[in-house]
């Protein structure tokens, strides 16, 4: 099993002292999370996209692609890449020059989308994002496979034999779709027989048991072997060895429930404590409490990668290069012998 790191770039204030980091300071300290990252033996760093100002990265391939330069290893990949209004020739060629400036480490995880902005920005209508998804995934798709493309579709000018370079040193370039709750989108990235990323940030276990449930059937139905197909979540993770450690995590984790869902969501502290329960995807607690909490879900889903979301909520750095460095030293040598 893989044990990554996933990061937003949100943000949020600091709830202890108000400040907000500046966009090129929070970009900076996500490379230098990912150079911590990659020295302790971690497997994967990814790098979410936004369209707006509560949020520093609108290109993960840019991020991704300095990055690669800064690190030897690990593994690199966006989440999620939304496909439905970027072109999906401009995507492909972006990720094939980050993979050939990593020596073959480069993934991409595309996804739909939750807010219009992105929408707005590109000329698109919100509407249409199940459509647009659709179409520019499955020529995304085709692009990987080969070099020379004739495509046509709803949403984008058709090609002939068109020829999309550079080409990656992965070939095919892995592709993963990224999806939240929605059944409809873990059943057709099973039927399509492409790796999932589920992002298991809020809820009950037993929910995220049923979308992978759905997931596999839905790839054996459409002739795949789930076997063969990797899954993988993102959690939210604290290290936090006493009570005040877990309410200084609890003020971060509600400051960025507000901002991350835009006021609509509040971070009450019953809700928090639910997902610190037995059935709740919080992964909080000692170093051998999250192995433990890792090991649990491990059992439910059979998952082949966890990415953890630790810079949440305006962190402080100094915070998110310890729990970094606990995560490497603690918690994946017991990860890594979690065997499907």
């Amino acid at each position: 099993m893989e044990l990554g790191l996933i990061s937003l770039a949100d943000l949020t204030p600091d709830p202890a002292t108000g400040d907000v980091a500046p966009a090129g300071r929070r970009i900076a300290d996500i490379v230098r999370a990912a150079v911590l990252a990659d020295e302790a033996g971690l497997d994967v760093f990814a790098v979410g996209e936004h369209h707006h100002p509560n949020y520093a990265v609108s290109s993960p391939a840019v991020v991704l692609a300095a990055i690669a330069q800064a690190t030897t290893r690990i593994k690199l990949t966006s989440a999620t890449t939304l496909i439905g209004v970027l072109d999906p020739v401009r995507v492909y060629e972006d990720f094939a020059t980050v993979d050939l400036i990593s020596g073959g480490r480069t993934e991409i995880t595309v996804g739909r989308g939750a807010f219009p902005e992105p929408f707005e920005l590109f000329g698109y209508e919100f509407d249409d994002y199940d459509a647009l998804f659709t179409d520019h995934f499955e020529l995304l798709r085709k692009i990987t496979a080969q070099p020379w493309v004739s495509w046509s579709g709803r949403h984008r000018a058709p090609l002939t034999s068109a020829g999309v370079v550079p080409r990656a040193n992965r070939y095919p370039l892995p592709v993963w779709v990224g999806v939240g709750g929605n059944r409809g989108s873990a059943k057709r990235a099973g039927s399509l027989g492409v790796p999932i990323l589920v992002g298991a940030t809020g809820g009950a276990l037993s929910r995220f048991v049923e979308t992978f449930a759905v997931y596999r059937a839905a790839a054996e139905q459409a002739g795949h072997d789930p076997a063969e197909l990797p899954v993988a979540t993102a959690n939210y993770l604290h290290v936090a060895n006493t009570p005040a450690e877990v309410d200084r995590f609890h003020a971060h984790w509600a400051a960025y429930a507000a901002h991350h869902s835009r006021g609509r969501l509040q971070g009450q502290r019953e809700m928090f404590d639910l997902q610190r329960g037995e059935d709740g995807a919080l992964l909080l607690g000692s170093p051998q409490q999250i192995v433990d909490r890792i090991g649990r879900q491990y059992e439910l889903f059979g998952h082949d990668r966890l990415l953890a979301q630790i810079d949440l909520g305006g962190m402080p750095f100094a915070r998110v290069a310890e729990i970094i460095e606990i995560l490497g030293a603690e918690v994946l040598p017991a990860v890594r012998k979690m065997n499907r």
